[in-house]
């Protein structure tokens, strides 16, 4: 049997290809960086040209470094940033137009009509999500909004959609699958996660054809194959997940109860509610976890979107540090923030608040406010909106947590790990590979080739590189929590609709 499976993680500010071997450990990786555009506040746009330029040659590099061929490789996964929609034409397969990010806000204002008129509970229903420019269904509404005649082209099965997953598949198997898994079709707006079908009536509400879409397979199957081409040889691709899904996965929280975070460029949790998806009480969002040979497994989710981009900000925006990795030697200089709390809403609010309209804001300066202090409540500012997201979660589950499992690049900094088990009074534990990720692809794609036996196997591979325990009295992180809740409060609705 070929020796390794290889991870492509097609992520928001870079694109990575890891090679990992049987016992989950990384052989050879590879990362390259590609574009933000930014054409106004708020609003975020991606070249799909060079999401998959630099997706496949950090897959060549990866091959390249670990001196492998197409024959050494059992199988190709696919994880990918959510959410984020590309329209192609399906004749030349080029894009039609930017890919509008996950992040972006541009369709804040089709998402206010569609509340305006009544549709919320519908697509909460049907879909487990809210009405809001994060998801897909009103970033396609936008862009047919925008270029004249894209939709009745997409309405003649000319024009066709996806999320990056899909963008990809359809680049690596040179036009032959058009494609999506469960995880990432729940994130649309379009499908429903019940009947496990694209839904006509939100399809109608948002002027989106049925013929653009994808095929909704599992999230651990053989897809097809890579065109020669690209490796020198076919190689099956036999997963594709959601990235966050894709890391609970990779995180093995395999059971009801277990939860893990992101720390990326947003922060994202999920947290395992098995096979029936619950009803969220305190807006989360009831999202599909995976589906693996007919079973569907239901997470909550979750996502905050500036997490790990707050650091960007500091390094880009304001220069106080030259690179990301400073951040924590920067705040260790001080011993606490002296009460400052930076909210990061730089293109609104997430999980549990779902703002559009908030805005980025810094309380308590005075004058021995120092960048110290500023680094510092960057960082604690993501504990803070992981313990809100937390909150609301642990009433809907009616379960109490008892660990959080992280990874995700912040995840290598002690001083936020630490904050982060203070801020919520549990241990968090990060895995020896903190690449989860692309762990969670290669796992599901050598389940579906037989790399892999079960996700007995896969438990036993994970291993713990650090834990981290509360030390914080619990009346201080109460009091600090509650100054948080003030600082959000004053950030919320800063621009109006």
């Amino acid at each position: 049997m070929s020796q390794y499976i290889l991870a492509l993680d097609q992520g928001t500010t870079s694109s990575r290809a890891i090679i990992f071997d049987r016992a989950g450990l990384i052989v050879a990786s590879a990362q390259q960086k590609f574009p933000q555009i930014l054409p106004a506040p708020g609003i975020v746009e991606h070249d799909p040209e060079a999401i998959w330029s630099s997706q496949l040659e950090t897959a060549r590099a990866a091959l390249a470094q670990a001196s492998l061929t197409a024959g050494d490789l059992a199988a190709v996964g696919v994880t990918n940033q959510r959410e984020t929609t590309i329209l192609w034409d399906r004749q030349t397969g080029r894009a039609v137009a930017p890919a509008i990010v996950w992040q972006s806000r541009v369709s804040a204002g089709i998402c206010d009509r569609l509340k305006a008129e009544g549709f919320e509970e519908t697509f909460r229903a049907k879909t487990g999500l809210v009405i809001d420019a994060y998801f897909s269904g009103t970033k396609i509404s936008h862009l047919f909004d925008t270029y004249d005649g894209l939709r009745r082209r997409a309405e003649r099965g000319e024009v066709l959609f996806g999320t990056v997953d899909s963008w990809l598949l359809w680049r690596l198997t040179g036009g032959r699958v058009h494609a999506t898994d469960y995880s990432n079709a729940s994130r649309t707006l379009l499908y429903n996660i019940h009947s496990l079908d694209w839904d006509d009536e939100l399809l109608r509400i948002l002027r989106v054809p049925r013929a653009m879409l994808p095929e909704v397979r599992s999230s651990s199957e053989v897809y097809g194959q890579t065109s020669n081409e690209w490796f020198g040889g076919p190689v099956p691709i036999a997963a594709v997940a959601g990235d966050q899904q894709a890391a609970t996965f990779g995180q093995v929280c395999f059971a009801p109860g277990m939860a893990k975070n992101t720390y990326g460029t947003g922060c994202f949790l999920l947290m395992n509610t098995g096979t029936t998806p619950i009803e969220s009480r305190h807006r989360m969002l009831t999202t599909i976890g995976w589906g693996i040979g007919g079973k569907i497994s239901y997470c909550l989710e979750g996502s905050v979107f500036i997490g790990g981009a707050v650091v960007q900000w500091l390094r880009d925006g304001l220069g106080v540090i030259a690179s990301s990795a400073e951040v924590e030697t920067l705040a260790a200089h001080v011993a606490d923030t002296d009460d400052v709390y930076f909210v990061p809403a730089f293109v609104g609010m997430g999980a549990p608040y779902w703002d559009p309209y908030a805005r980025g804001t810094i309380h308590g300066i005075s004058r021995g406010t120092t960048a110290a202090h500023l680094a510092r409540a960057a960082l604690e500012s993501m504990a803070y909106q992981t313990r809100d997201v937390l909150e609301a979660m642990q009433k809907d589950a009616d379960i109490a947590l008892a660990a959080l499992k992280v990874d995700g690049g912040a995840s290598v900094n002690h001083l936020l790990m630490q904050f982060q088990a203070d801020v919520l009074g549990v241990p968090v534990y990060r895995p020896e590979v903190a690449e989860t990720t692309a762990l969670g692809a290669a796992y599901l794609a050598g389940l579906a080739v037989g790399y892999w036996q079960d996700m007995d196997e896969l438990t036993r591979n994970w291993a713990m590189q650090c834990e981290y325990l509360p030390k914080m009295a619990a009346a201080q992180r109460d009091a600090k929590y509650g100054r948080w809740l003030k600082a959000v409060e004053r950030s919320l609705r800063w621009v109006e609709g």
